[in-house]
């Protein structure tokens, strides 16, 4: 019996992966702990392949790194992939940019195993930057997958304050039969493809399919990671692209907390609401968007949610359109 699985999906990961997995050779407290290590390989063009042979053939047998080829771009289906071979009632996904602490193993591995109710949970992820990140940056920080909250005790989303939130995929920990039962095959959100942002939310689409079954999602401060940020993606050009395709997953996640009849009533008052922030935002900052990446970036994520449920409406229109010609 397994009782934890790091599951790694990478792409084009040949820059990251080794520092990811020699953190991984240098956990502590594992000793009464078994465990895997699945990598799901998303359709990488470099040397990643090459990389997980060079590191398999030097491994420890007690953890096993095993490689896995999955084809259709996306992190919503190497998540699919990486939870169909996990041997483990608990997976925890990394990504290849992802350092975990020298006890994150065991931190994951035991809060799992104290906490049954939990479907989900996730700890602090901390940013290590290659460059300076810009003014005000703390404001959208979490969109780039940073949390360092001050909370030391565990808490449970779903019954707190911050009931309204969902942690972000890097370093989340998924109870495999939570997913199983609830996360569909094929999710409306896939990830990031070839560069494109458009269909970011993933991880939040994956996380309310589990939470809407009951299961509760977790905040646990004793597991680490640090997030390596590279110097583009601090740049105005990735973080305008990043929170507009944050906006434009709002629709998709913001209806799944509702039923098909009462998603035509509350998708006006969604537009309204986003109106309303375009709108403060504008005259908040005014020429300042021009300058401030920030803002700026904020702003597109505000005008891509509105977009996001101009969208649904119109979908949910033609629907009802067609429905009466037949």
């Amino acid at each position: 019996m397994v009782d934890f699985t790091v599951a790694i999906r990478t792409y084009n990961g040949e820059k990251y992966l080794p520092g990811l997995l020699d953190k991984l050779r240098s956990q502590i407290n594992t000793d009464s702990i078994s465990w895997e290590i699945v990598i799901v390989d998303n359709n990488s063009t470099d040397n990643t392949a090459k990389i997980i042979q060079e590191y398999q053939s030097d491994w420890p047998e007690s953890y096993p790194i095993k490689y896995y080829l999955e084809p259709r771009q996306g992190a919503s289906y190497a998540r699919q992939t990486a939870i169909k071979e996990a041997k483990s009632p608990l997976v925890g996904f990394l990504d290849d940019d992802n350092l975990p602490s020298p006890g994150w193993v065991a931190s994951a591995c035991a809060f799992g195993f104290t906490h049954p109710q939990a479907g989900a949970y996730n700890g602090l992820i901390h940013g290590i930057y290659e460059t300076e990140p810009p003014k005000n940056f703390e404001k959208i920080a979490s969109y780039l997958a940073i949390i360092e909250w001050t909370e030391t005790e565990p808490f449970c989303f779903n019954s707190t304050e911050k009931g309204g939130l969902l942690p972000p995929g890097a370093g989340i920990v998924i109870r495999k039969q939570a997913w199983v039962e609830n996360v569909p095959d094929n999710l409306e959100l896939t990830g990031p493809v070839s560069g494109s942002l458009i269909a970011k939310g993933e991880d939040i689409e994956a996380l309310l399919y589990i939470r809407n079954a009951g299961w509760e999602i977790w905040f646990n401060p004793e597991m680490h990671i640090y997030h390596q940020i590279p110097k583009n993606r601090l740049e105005k050009e990735y973080l305008i692209r990043l929170l507009r395709g944050v906006g434009l997953s709002r629709h998709r996640t913001r209806m799944l907390g509702y039923k098909p009849w009462q998603r035509p009533l509350v998708i006006p008052l969604y537009m309204a609401n986003d109106l309303r922030k375009v709108i403060s935002h504008r005259l908040k900052y005014g020429k300042e968007l021009e300058s401030d990446i920030v803002a700026a970036s904020e702003m597109e994520m505000y005008l891509g949610s509105l977009e996001s449920h101009w969208q649904g409406l119109g979908g949910f229109l033609s629907f009802k359109k067609a429905e009466k010609k037949t």
